[in-house]
């Protein structure tokens, strides 16, 4: 059985908090790679706020063009809104999926649109943030992949450490 994976790919994402974060989702949701092309993010590299050090477990690569990252042959999937794209709530996640998600202040190329087997989007009433994107499709994919997720993932050993409540009812 082909293990279950997502990739993640940005497309010359600008700003290095919003790709911290990202690397913040990848850990949480364990994708298994993020992949960026341009050069903005480069440039602003050492500027990232990774705060879970997320980038120590899972790679953070650089590529020329997306559609030719190396995502262990995952299904391309493009999260744009754009006219005649798939609502997520819809969507049925690929088991192998590379994610690529827009620049901050642009939209996915034609030509990328055109290599991605699926395109979705997330209705809402203007654009989302990138990170924020990310993790709502993360987690859509979460909540309809199998219910072990659970046992997968306990509170207990998820939670920070300086969380020490409970619901007592």
């Amino acid at each position: 059985m082909q293990k279950k994976s997502a990739y993640i790919g940005l497309v010359n994402p600008k700003s290095p908090t919003n790709v911290g974060m990202v690397m913040r989702a990848a850990g949480c949701y364990e994708a298994e790679a993020v992949f960026y092309s341009g050069e903005r993010f480069n440039r602003a590299r050492k500027f990232a706020t990774d705060t879970k050090n997320a980038s120590n477990k899972i790679p953070l690569l650089h590529v020329e063009q997306l559609y030719e990252a190396n995502a262990e042959g995952a299904v391309q999937v493009a999260i744009e809104l754009v006219e005649g794209a798939v609502p997520l709530m819809d969507f049925a996640h690929p088991e192998n999926a590379f994610y690529i998600f827009g620049p901050e202040d642009g939209s996915l190329t034609q030509e990328l649109l055109d290599h991605c087997e699926h395109v979705v989007y997330i209705p809402t009433i203007g654009c989302m943030n990138l990170a924020a994107t990310v993790n709502v499709v993360l987690y859509d994919r979460m909540c309809k992949s199998e219910r072990d997720v659970i046992a997968h993932r306990p509170v207990s050993e998820n939670k920070d450490v300086n969380n020490n409540v409970r619901v007592s009812r």
